[in-house]
Order: C-alpha cells, then structure tokens, then sequence
C-alpha cells in the first residue's frame, strides 16, 4: 500500500504545484487522477466495509462535482450540488459510528466561522446566494459530527476523519472568500493543498 500513498501524494502534489505557478493542462490531467487514485486506495483500504462505500461515493460525487466545474458557467449550480452530496455522504459516514453525544463548545466555534464565512462572502454571491449557503452549512455539519465522533470515540480513524472534514472546511474558506471577496497570492494552491489533504484524511481513516 505504500506505492498507492506515494501516487496519492505526487500527484496530488503536481496539481497544487499547477495552481501556483503550472500551465492548465498539468491541473486538468491531476485533479482527475488524484482523485481517481484515492478512490482506488479506498477501495483497497483493509478495513473496508459497508459503511465504507459511503466514502467511495462520496469521492464519485467530488470527482463529478470537478468536472462540472469545467464546463461553462451555467452548470455551477450542479457542480456545487455534487460538492454537498459528496459532504453529505462523509457526513453520513461519520454518523454511521456514532451514538448521539454533544460537545457543545464544537458547534459553537463552527456557527461563528460559518456566520463569518457568509457575512463576508454574502453580497458578492448574487444568483448562487443559496445554494453555497446551503453547501456552507452541510460543510459545517460534517465537520461538526467528524468531531462529535472523535470526542466520542478518540482513536486514529475517528481523529483522522475529524482532520481530514476540518481541511474540506478550510479549503472550502480559501475558495469562497478568494473566489467572492479578494484574491491573494497563492489562493488556489492552499485550497488545493486543503481538498486533497482533507480527501486523503478522510480515506486514511479506513487503514489506521
């Protein structure tokens, strides 16, 4: 298995190094294959089970989610719909290990990043003014469950997880607010950097 994490990590790291200063074909050719190799090292992951499939889908959705980003402007309301699926199956995934508990200070933290996120981001969104509020708001709710699953239950997986949802949530707050609000040097390589991380911790959490 360690081939397959060296892959994941080279080609990963040749698509964030084309957000900073590669040509366009070397994002387009490793977006894809990045996201196809985590894929096939979920698939091979040796504590893979049903509820594992959930990840596996949730990879499809995000691979789907980036190939409608690449088509004209028009589909980037069924690009961000794939990005909420593929979260809301994560979320799924984590809820699926879990009986109910609460760690209170945890939402807290995470309404007031996600009031922030929208108060900053809000009037620049114009016609996808709902549907990334909605995509903001089942973000929060992964990372929120990934926690309460790790309070819950401390072990590696669960910790990984918990990561691997705190890096989406990250990427997703250097996207938005470079995208909407300013741009700033190196904007696409740290959210890069975030995705995949947050991808790969994810699936990480079905080997430790």
């Amino acid at each position: 298995m360690l081939w397959s994490f060296i892959a994941v990590f080279f080609s990963g790291w040749l698509y964030v190094d084309a957000s900073y200063r590669g040509p366009t074909w070397q994002r387009w050719v490793f977006k894809p294959v990045t996201l196809l190799l985590l894929l096939l090292l979920a698939w091979q992951a040796p504590m893979f089970n049903a509820t594992g499939y959930l990840i596996l889908a949730g990879l499809a959705a995000t691979l789907l989610g980036d190939a409608l980003t690449l088509l004209p402007t028009q589909r980037m309301l069924y690009a961000i719909g794939a990005f909420f699926l593929s979260h809301l199956l994560y979320t799924l995934y984590f809820a699926s290990q879990m009986t109910f508990s609460f760690f209170w200070p945890l939402p807290l933290i995470l309404l007031v990043i996600g009031a922030l996120l929208t108060a900053v981001i809000w009037t620049r969104l114009e016609t996808f003014r709902w549907p990334i509020l909605t995509f903001i708001g089942m973000t929060l709710v992964m990372v929120w469950l990934a926690g309460e699953l790790y309070f819950f239950l401390p072990t590696r997986p669960s910790f990984s997880g918990f990561i691997g949802a705190t890096l989406l949530l990250l990427g997703n707050i250097v996207w938005l607010g470079s995208h909407y609000r300013r741009r700033f040097t190196g904007d696409s390589a740290i959210a890069a950097a975030c995705y995949f991380a947050g991808h790969f911790m994810i699936v990480r959490a079905l080997y430790i």
